[in-house]
């Protein structure tokens, strides 16, 4: 039996297609390369990889993320701050290096991708791992200062987060040539 999508679960899954169709082509590329490793979802050497710097990257990449599982089971359930080191500290570490990538300009390019990666209960937790990595001193200064200026008071300050899991997870496209395409 197949499950029907309720209204606004679709309404949500679109606002979800909008949004990272806004980000850069650089950013979507990230996105969805960081998906293929950290989800394992393909070969994303052979897939992402143009050349040895990237391929060097994406091996690096796949060892930060490497991190991701245990991330996954250690999300806190509360504030306690008994909690928070184990997770907080592997988090900030993981999101330093995607920042330090260049890749993640803004913290909604980012919020998009570790939702995705560690699932919707990290919300809450985001803008705090957000800020420390952005402010680390082996960012640039240039780019501290735009990583920090990209997340706005109210993503920061947020009282509540919701809970509903993530709909859309970006998924590399194959061109298609004009030849195969119907008239």
């Amino acid at each position: 039996m197949t499950s029907r999508m309720k209204p606004a679960e679709g309404a949500m899954t679109l606002a979800e297609m909008k949004e990272f169709a806004g980000f850069s082509a650089a950013t979507q590329r990230y996105i969805r390369r960081s998906l293929d490793i950290g989800l394992d979802r393909d070969d994303a050497m052979e897939r992402w990889s143009r050349d040895v710097i990237e391929a060097a990257s994406i091996r690096a990449q796949a060892r930060m993320y490497d991190r991701l599982p245990d991330l996954r089971e250690t999300i806190p359930d509360d504030s306690g701050l008994g909690a928070v080191e184990p997770f907080m500290a592997p988090l900030v570490t993981v999101s330093a290096f995607d920042l330090g990538q260049g890749r993640l300009p803004t913290f909604s390019a980012y919020r998009f991708l570790y939702e995705r990666l560690i699932g919707a209960d990290v919300r809450p937790w985001l803008p705090a791992a957000f800020c420390a990595a952005a402010a680390l001193p082996t960012l640039h200064p240039d780019l501290r200062r735009k990583l920090l200026q990209s997340i706005s008071e109210a993503a920061a300050t947020a009282s509540g987060w919701s809970n509903r899991k993530p709909a859309f997870f970006p998924y590399w496209v194959e061109k298609v040539s004009d030849l195969a395409l119907p008239n």
